[in-house]
């Protein structure tokens, strides 16, 4: 089954069976050796219960396109970003569907240098290729296993200093998903006093969705935190390659705070070099920037997005309000284990809870976090917030609406795959940024 909706702009997601099973699997990995031509690839997979077969399937369609594979077995998305670029590979395909519910299967699919295969960068072509069906088998290419983790762990830990963490109390979510599997060798090697919740690897998620942006998955890592009197609270997704922090106070910290703290630490090692953040960011990630001698470029929201601009501006850090966290010496990609191991870096050698470094920040800029209202025009809407709001500051369409004013801001972008608006918003105080989200919300949902 391959239903033609699960080809997404960023990557390929869809219900098991009755929008994507094997069949629709091996007709994509074909797809994508005919199309773009790789020599060698990686894949990988997730621990969730259909991902065995769907590996297999995986495999075995790039196999009968000519494609030699490295099966690098259960790994969390950033292994495969990792492989790719540590093994020279032509290209890679990971089976996941990232944060989404048990019933969910997918693919993220990357070129060579772990460059994403998007809707506007092949991904669309691979789609069409795959509905049509496929050319004739080739002489089968070669399958061969890899065990990554090693490398994989010498890679990630050369991101800090090892003898400068301190033995911090912190508790870890792995919810279940690949944080279980590919964080017990990087904590071998850290002196920190963790408490490990829910890291046997479990498609079912016994304990809750492995999504930490819906408020209702991030209640057990708050009160979990507070419980153990913790330093630090850290959540994954299901893939691994998101962590979200909850402070020493049980507090959530919004990615773009997490973004200024992490800009600061790396442009201390790296003096005037370029960070990127997203439109929806707050202003503490530009002014951050600017205040540690770095240069701040903002971006549309997007991990193909990103990953391009990292390479063409040589920026040596990215963040997305969303949890994404990209990194120059980590083939540009987004990782999920890189910015834990930053986190509890800055807390050892600041020698102060998370909450007393956030405070400057929570003081100073309030934000709304992101609103979704569904809309029947998304088009009309846009352009009936222009009119009412475009004369109060300066209007920019890098990715939906902007309307930047002295002393408030906010973006409103369409979802990419759902009729949605979603707004973020943020003002020097309190009472305005409620003032200002409440005008505005009055637009989207009139």
């Amino acid at each position: 089954m391959l239903d033609p909706k699960v080809f997404k702009a960023y990557d390929v997601r869809g219900l098991y069976p009755q929008e994507l099973d094997e069949e629709g699997a091996r007709a994509i990995a074909r797809a994508y050796v005919e199309q773009l031509e790789p020599a060698r690839i990686a894949v990988g997979r997730d621990m969730r219960t259909m991902s065995p077969s769907m590996a297999a399937a995986v495999i075995e369609g790039a196999a009968e396109a000519g494609c030699a594979v490295v099966d690098i077995g259960m790994v969390g998305t950033e292994m495969t970003y990792f492989a790719v670029d540590h093994l020279g590979l032509d290209g890679g395909i990971m089976v996941t569907a990232s944060h989404n519910p048990k019933e969910y299967t997918g693919m993220k699919i990357v070129r060579r240098g772990a460059l994403p295969v998007g809707g506007d960068s092949g991904l669309f072509d691979v789609r069409d290729r795959a509905l049509a069906g496929t050319g004739p088998v080739k002489a089968r290419g070669a399958v061969a296993d890899q065990d990554v983790y090693p490398a994989f762990v010498d890679r990630v830990l050369s991101f800090v200093d090892l003898p400068s963490i301190r033995p911090l109390r912190v508790v870890l979510d792995a919810a279940n998903g690949m944080a279980g599997a590919m964080l017990p060798p990087i904590l071998e090697r850290l002196q920190l006093d963790t408490v490990r919740c829910f890291f046997e690897p479990d498609g079912t998620f016994p304990n809750h969705e492995p999504n930490p942006l819906l408020p209702e998955n991030r209640e057990f890592i708050v009160r979990k935190t507070l419980d153990e009197g913790a330093d630090l609270g850290v959540a994954y997704d299901g893939d691994a390659d998101r962590c979200f922090f909850v402070d020493d106070t049980g507090e959530f910290v919004p990615g773009d705070f997490v973004t200024a703290l992490f800009a600061e630490s790396i442009l201390d090692k790296e003096p005037g070099g370029k960070v990127i953040y997203d439109v929806r960011a707050s202003w503490a990630v530009p002014e951050t920037i600017e205040r540690a001698g770095g240069v701040p470029l903002l971006n549309r929201v997007g991990h193909a997005f990103f990953k391009e601009r990292m390479r063409r501006d040589g920026a040596v850090f990215g963040g997305e309000v969303s949890a994404h966290y990209y990194f120059r010496d980590f083939s540009q990609a987004d990782s999920g284990t890189v910015p834990f191991l930053l986190m509890v870096e800055l807390l050892s050698k600041r020698g102060q809870k998370l909450s007393e470094l956030l405070r400057p920040y929570r003081e100073r800029y309030f934000l709304t976090g992101e609103l979704n209202t569904p809309v029947k025009d998304v088009a009309v809407k846009l352009q009936e917030l222009k009119e009412r709001f475009g004369q109060e500051g300066t209007v920019s369409h890098l990715d939906g609406i902007s309307v930047d004013a002295d002393d408030w801001h906010m973006n409103v972008r369409p979802s990419n795959t759902e009729p949605l608006l979603r707004l973020n918003l943020e003002a020097r105080s309190e009472e305005l940024m409620e003032r200002k989200r409440d005008e505005v919300l009055d637009v989207i949902r009139g």
